[in-house]
């Protein structure tokens, strides 16, 4: 049993590590909010004259 023993005590560590990461991404960066436009071509919309959609 030390064999299982240990490969729960790593896999245990290991995600700790894992949450311990993710808590420091989200602590400490920040995301910037910027505004974006996207100009779409009338030729790719598919619109045909004359519809009404």
């Amino acid at each position: 049993m030390p064999t299982l023993t240990r490969l729960i005590i790593t896999l245990a560590v290991l995600a700790g590590l894992v949450y311990a990461g993710m808590l420091a991404l989200v602590t400490f960066v920040h995301p910037t909010q910027t505004e974006l436009t996207i100009r779409i071509p009338a030729e790719k919309l598919n619109i045909k004259p004359g519809n009404p959609k």
